[in-house]
């Protein structure tokens, strides 16, 4: 169903209103972190409350009320739009609660101006921000899902995926000794995925960068043992993967030249090659600390048989429980620092668990038939692209809220904040016109800007809290 011109500007409105809000947390936070509430100490202005800031961190707090009083005209605007575009019920009462809950917030924001801010204070201002901020995306999934959703798309929870369709894909091994010795060699630098690699790495990175500023303990060779383990753990996650998927991946299109799948590489020689890249792993772990290879361990072991055998082919929510291989990351490169898991590693890692969903669902989307012919009950499959396309911006919603929290700690400032709204304004961009345009390419340009929103956000908590 294709939305009107009316409800177009609507969504275009609510989603600017959602993301100013954000933009109003974040720089909030970094104000708070940087002091300059006390450098303006006065309401609506500073001095007696009509002089003009006398600092770069005054004019901060200036910039800050001025754009609060313009998204909340924002917000009026997009409100009287939802009313002319004749939203239902159901999106109007979110929006109206966040239109009550937007002038409570800016009152505690002159209290805090003029009085400072306590760390009780500071916690009811941030959680009735990002309540307002949750308000306004739930508004926008729903009215989303009435205008573009396909209302005769029902939930199909005893779909029959067993026995997977058989794939006529016929891969075209070279049988010149030295170009298959080539691509033998390739073979076994695909099994180790290498894609996922540089993501996780930055994930540990960011764990890594955060936990110093708290314990410090941040050393190169640390660094090298930590990263060089996380290589290796995902090495073997991915050929454990690929050993035992090989059967499911002949049959899908976009697997079915896997090393594994085309016999280019013997399943003997694969599970050989994953052990030593995971006793490899777990001992730079170890070297570290226990902890560290606890939780190496518990990375491939999740990854490899939890998600790979046990989710994947039998829940629809296997990738939600499954982002907790992603977020094991953040624990040990937090742990590899400070020999502990602390809030700020959790913190992190509930970023990434959250992010999960929101990034894969796109796949999941784009190769929809795909996963199907394999057997796997992905959510499109199962519960229908309407429902997918909901829950990508439900948890696109909470990986932002969740990085907002983590904007509270005192080692983020100006970069973490830009690179949040910015990114996460790009995120929330390609989701919405994936509800437009329900193509293949739209669901995959909405999974790059979900790894372009995680790579750059893990990338300002590095500079922040390393180079700033």
């Amino acid at each position: 169903m294709a939305p009107s011109a009316t409800h177009n500007r609507f969504h275009s409105l609510l989603a600017a209103t959602a993301i100013g809000v954000y933009f109003l947390l974040l720089v909030g936070a970094t104000t708070a972190l940087t002091d300059a509430a006390a450098a303006c100490a006065a309401w609506p202005v500073c001095g007696d409350g009509w002089a003009t800031p006398t600092s770069a961190v005054g004019w901060l707090a200036i910039g800050h009320r001025i754009a609060a009083v313009l998204i909340g005209l924002l917000g009026v605007v997009t409100l009287i739009a939802g009313v002319r575009a004749g939203a239902s019920r159901q999106v109007l009462a979110p929006m109206i609660l966040a239109s009550v809950l937007y002038p409570v917030q800016a009152a505690l924001g002159a209290v805090v101006a003029i009085g400072g801010a306590g760390g009780t204070l500071s916690a009811v201002h941030l959680t009735i921000g990002l309540g307002i901020f949750a308000f306004l995306v739930a508004s926008l999934a729903w009215s989303l899902e009435r205008e573009t959703g396909d209302p005769t798309e029902e939930a199909v929870e005893d779909v029959d995926l067993s026995p997977p369709v058989e794939n006529d894909y016929d891969p075209n091994i070279p049988t010149d000794p030295r170009a298959r010795m080539l691509e033998t060699l390739k073979a076994y630098v695909r099994l180790t995925k290498p894609r996922l690699m540089w993501l996780l790495c930055l994930v540990a990175a960011a764990g890594m960068a955060l936990a110093a500023t708290t314990t410090g303990g941040l050393t190169v060779e640390v660094v090298l043992a930590t990263l060089g383990g996380g290589v290796l753990s995902i090495g073997a996650s991915g050929t454990f993967n690929h050993v035992l998927e090989r059967d499911i991946d002949r049959r899908m299109q976009r697997t079915s030249d896997r090393p594994l799948a085309t016999d280019l590489v013997p399943v003997r020689n694969a599970l050989i090659f994953g052990f030593a890249l995971a006793v490899a792993s777990v001992a730079l772990f170890a070297w570290v600390n226990l902890l560290a290879a606890v939780l190496g361990v518990a990375a491939i072991v999740f990854y490899s048989i939890v998600y790979t055998l046990l989710l994947k082919p039998n829940t629809v929510q296997n990738t939600v429980i499954g982002g907790a291989a992603g977020a094991l990351p953040a624990l040990i490169g937090w742990v590899a620092v400070s020999g502990e898991i602390g809030l700020g590693g959790v913190a992190l890692a509930t970023i990434i668990f959250l992010w999960t969903p929101a990034h894969f669902y796109n796949l999941a989307l784009a190769y929809k038939d795909d996963y199907e012919r394999g057997g796997f009950p992905m959510m499109p499959v199962v519960r229908g692209e309407t429902e997918t396309r909901k829950h990508i911006l439900y948890y696109l919603a909470s990986t932002l809220v969740a990085a907002g929290g983590l904007a509270a700690m005192e080692a983020l400032g100006v970069v973490y904040a830009l690179a949040s709204v910015a990114f996460g304004a790009a995120f929330l961009y390609f989701t919405l016109r994936l509800h437009y345009e329900q193509t293949e390419s739209a669901a995959l340009r909405s999974f790059h800007a979900s790894n372009a929103y995680l790579g750059a956000l893990l990338l300002a908590v590095v500079v922040d809290t390393l180079v700033v």
